[in-house]
């Protein structure tokens, strides 16, 4: 029996990208083991997202390889690098890690990653040739709801893939030439995905794309008559899918992540607050607030429409937490847009909040634009921003301090509110254990940044810390 050690890198699309190539992998036979020293085989499923995310790509190749050198590398281990920088960089690599990488395989190669390592095993590679690479140019698959799948997350939560690829030419954005167009899945195979999630004690749907607010309108042009305009008044398909999950039997939040601005409507927002299973949170982002750079990113938006959608958005779903992530030191900005920026946080006081460093991506638009910021100017505006959300998020905590509170239970003493996703916002500490995986109420009794101290309902004050977590 072939043993399987899986690294998986990155975001929540590439860990569902990871689900899958375990599920195949249990569905032929392979055991799948945590330790990469006593595998067979060992993925590593990359992410090639910005620098950072390459370098610790790189890294983890390099380590699982040196760890085989140590153990005097058994030949017959098998090394293979999938996702996002085996599909970019697979042709490169090829020759700069020869001696380290067995195989290459791509974003489409995931539900064949089964015999590709026995096809690995059938032949021995022969002395100083390249890897194989299994990659194809252009990514076209998308998972359905009876896709094999493994879920790497707790019990209690679960991400849904409703779509892969991107049509936006973001010009500091390498996405779509990696993931493809935009192709979205039926409403119909996610609600039954969602259901059979639902139906094996999944408290918590986040629900993931590329472009999660253009879901199904890649579908409208196959109309009958292409020449009859779309109705818009009947929204989007995201809110026939929102309605539909939250018509599924049983207790749990369903969570909107990576939400572009441009696909936003007065429908979407209606159906958020008829949904109660909907969480009162959305991720939204934003990018920037100046014009000048949100041409320059083309972003596809526009500082006035930006500002008027947060207010219709907060009006109409009242007590909704938005979360958004802006990008510091694109080529051209100047004082003034950071100003404008920064002022617009402290305007709009954002319950969440991230700030990237701007990457210089090979391949993208941007990379090649005049105006490139030195990288101190870039740290510089980075720990303004980040300082600035830092009180504001300390403001809003303080908000919710003898406030009643819904939490799922992540980990003994450690849950999280409807306004915090997994793994990327804050988190709601309580001084004693809470059956993992349940929904409990409790009272806010108090707070650290972007955390929240609390007690279960009833239940008298104490004492204790928390110690601080970077940020």
């Amino acid at each position: 029996m072939i043993k399987v050690s899986l690294i998986s890198l990155g975001c929540a699309k590439n860990l569902v990208d990871s689900e899958i190539m375990v599920g195949h992998l249990h569905q032929a036979g392979m055991t799948v083991i945590p330790d990469a020293a006593q595998a067979d085989v060992v993925i590593v499923n990359t992410c090639s997202f910005i620098d950072s995310s390459k370098e610790e790509s790189i890294g983890h190749i390099l380590e699982v390889h040196q760890n085989r050198g140590m153990k005097k590398r058994r030949k017959e281990q098998k090394l293979i690098v999938a996702g996002c920088m085996s599909q970019r960089f697979s042709k490169d690599l090829s020759s700069s890690l020869n001696d380290e990488v067995d195989a290459f395989i791509g974003l489409d190669q995931v539900t064949k990653v089964a015999p590709i390592i026995e096809g690995l095993y059938a032949k021995e590679r022969a002395a100083n040739t390249a890897p194989e690479s299994f990659v194809t140019p252009r990514s076209t698959y998308i998972p359905d709801y009876d896709t094999p799948r493994f879920r790497l997350t707790p019990k209690h939560f679960a991400y849904i893939k409703i779509a892969e690829g991107c049509n936006h030419p973001c010009t500091f954005c390498i996405i779509p030439q990696i993931r493809g167009r935009h192709r979205s899945r039926t409403v119909e195979s996610v609600v039954a995905e969602a259901r059979q999630l639902v139906k094996e004690g999944v408290k918590e749907i986040n629900l993931i794309s590329q472009d999660t607010t253009f879901f199904g309108m890649d579908t409208w042009e196959q109309r009958p008559n292409p020449r009859t305009p779309v109705d818009s008044s009947r929204g989007t398909a995201l809110t026939t899918l929102l309605r539909q999950l939250n018509a599924i039997e049983g207790d749990f939040w369903i969570r909107l992540l990576y939400t572009h601005p441009a696909h936003w409507s007065d429908e979407l927002i209606r159906t958020i607050a008829e949904c109660p299973k909907v969480a009162r949170y959305i991720d939204i982002p934003l990018q920037h607030i100046s014009d000048h750079m949100l041409g320059l990113m083309q972003r596809e938006t526009s500082s006035q429409y930006i500002r008027d959608l947060i207010r219709r958005i907060r009006a109409g779903v009242p007590g909704i937490a938005v979360r958004t992530t802006f990008i510091v030191g694109f080529p051209g900005e100047t004082e003034a847009d950071m100003d404008e920026l920064c002022d617009f946080i402290r305007e709009t006081k954002f319950e969440r909040l991230g700030v990237f460093r701007y990457s210089q991506e090979e391949g993208t638009r941007g990379a090649k634009m005049d105006g490139q910021i030195p990288a101190k100017v870039k740290e510089a505006r980075w720990h303004r921003t980040m300082a600035l959300q830092r009180k504001i998020a300390s403001e809003v905590s303080k908000s919710y301090v003898n406030q009643s509170l819904t939490v799922l239970v992540e980990e003994p003493g450690v849950a999280r509110g409807e306004a915090d996703a997994p793994d990327i916002d804050g988190r709601v500490y309580v001084p004693r254990e809470l059956p993992v995986g349940e929904f409990v109420e409790v009272k806010i009794t108090g707070y650290q940044d972007y955390d929240l101290l609390a007690l279960p309902k009833g239940e008298r004050p104490v004492e204790f810390k928390v110690a601080k977590q970077a940020q």
